[in-house]
């Protein structure tokens, strides 16, 4: 069967994490996005973990279910379409270390098929570090060290290195990463066979380094609330059980593991390089002719993820290998109707419409990847002209640096005053754009 996948996301456990997010959250959100599995994040944390065991039961083969899935509505007046709602054991585990004389601070997420192999796991990495001071705990312990505590302890397991271009916290980072997988897993490096790629890459960059040709490239959204979910995810055609989703990426295969779900990766919060507090932004180029030091305060710059693949890359241009996953870049919803309304995607209008968006289509993924644009259009030529530009890639696209999230923009200056004036966002009823003063 086909289905989505969001396998990186964060319990109320973890700091700045919405108390939101809660099983029955994560459960009555993924049927908004039209998400079939969830990883459960923060798995090796004592309480969460014991939620887990409270909450869960076991489904098909290595994933759970909701012992009682009747569940609160996420939205209001809204009835998304059904959809049997899986969890997969999941822990991000953030390793701080010196290795040939550098710290380095790498993040890996370790995924298991049983409660038995999570608590033994638990066991061993709780008398090397404190578990419960969060739900992404920091351990004094060698990522190549972590791997082989799973393999030993968890031998169904396996771990992915998360957001692998992230400069601060990554395999790849610019601040304190490696160059090669070899250099961070050494003897075990064959142990892994996929990489989460991040909010600030997609394939595409990361298929300009030949020696990441082996690696299946995941997407998550490594969401810290609910709503978050999907803003990146994965598509799998396998059977709903944690060894065919294993084996998919095993694979790296366009037959069982069909596509990602991307970022425009311009929208990722460290694309670019730059200084957030001096509001400097840079291409790598501009970065490499000031000597990666910042022309305002005279500090080094944070070095962004396109700079660090360009860096690493092998090639001018990239190659998949044969039968690679497909991958596809999406706006989130409530930014692309904050647009069109000229309001914020927090704000109560853009949320109503977002309900009754959803409400129409069943689900965002729904709308963005399997609803015709004409029948979009006959509810709203708008949102189908929306549509239709995004899944073809022609968007604005203002990149995002040092922590700053970029802006991705539909519609250039003045198209949508004319837009509107045109036809109603909704059949019955007309847009109604905030005017800023």
């Amino acid at each position: 069967m086909k289905f989505i996948a969001d396998l990186h996301i964060h319990s109320p456990f973890s700091r700045a994490t919405s108390k939101e997010s809660t099983l029955p959250g994560l459960f009555s959100w993924a049927q908004v996005k039209g998400i079939n599995l969830i990883g459960t994040g923060d798995c090796t944390h004592p309480g969460w973990f014991r939620h887990l065991r409270d909450h869960l039961t076991p489904a098909e083969p290595g994933l759970f279910k909701l012992k009682n899935d009747k569940v609160p509505a996420a939205l209001p007046n809204t009835n998304p379409a059904a959809l049997d709602i899986r969890f997969m054991l999941s822990a991000e585990i953030s390793s701080i270390y010196k290795r040939h004389d550098r710290v380095r601070k790498v993040h890996n997420i370790i995924y298991l098929p049983d409660f038995e192999s999570a608590a033994r796991l638990n066991t061993k990495l709780a008398a090397i570090g404190n578990l419960e001071s969060d739900g992404r705990p920091i351990l004094g312990l060698d990522a190549h060290d972590l791997l082989e505590i799973m393999l030993t302890t968890a031998p169904d397991g396996f771990l992915v290195p998360a957001h692998i271009w992230t400069p601060w916290f990554s395999l790849f980072g610019s601040k304190s990463g490696f160059d090669l997988i070899e250099d961070c897993f050494g003897d075990l490096s064959a142990h892994i066979f996929a990489l989460e790629t991040g909010l600030s890459s997609d394939p595409a960059m990361n298929r300009l380094i030949s020696s990441l040709d082996r690696f299946a490239l995941l997407s998550n959204s490594d969401c810290h609330s609910p709503a978050k979910l999907g803003r990146e995810a994965n598509i799998f055609n396998t059977d709903l059980d944690y060894f065919s989703i294993r084996q998919a990426l095993r694979d790296n295969n366009r037959r069982t593991f069909p596509a990602t779900i991307e970022f425009f990766p311009e929208e990722g919060k460290y694309h670019l390089d730059g200084h957030r507090k001096c509001d400097v932004c840079l291409d790598p180029a501009q970065t490499d002719s000031l000597k990666d030091i910042c022309p305002v305060c005279q500090r080094p710059l944070t070095i962004g993820v396109l700079h660090r693949i360009r860096e690493l890359a092998d090639r001018d241009e990239p190659v998949f290998p044969e039968n690679a996953p497909e991958f596809y870049s999406f706006i989130p919803l409530p930014e692309v109707l904050a647009e069109i309304m000229n309001l914020g995607p927090a704000t109560k209008g853009v949320k109503n419409l977002y309900c009754r968006v959803i409400a129409k289509f069943g689900s965002e993924f729904n709308l963005f990847m399997h609803t015709p644009i004409e029948e979009i259009n006959q509810l709203s030529p708008v949102l189908g002209e929306a549509m239709k530009r995004i899944r073809s890639g022609r968007v604005i696209r203002q990149a995002g640096f040092d922590g700053e999230f970029g802006v991705i923009k539909v519609f250039k200056k003045g198209e949508l005053d004319r837009l509107s004036g045109k036809a109603g966002f909704f059949a019955d009823s007309t847009i109604r754009r905030k005017v800023k003063q």
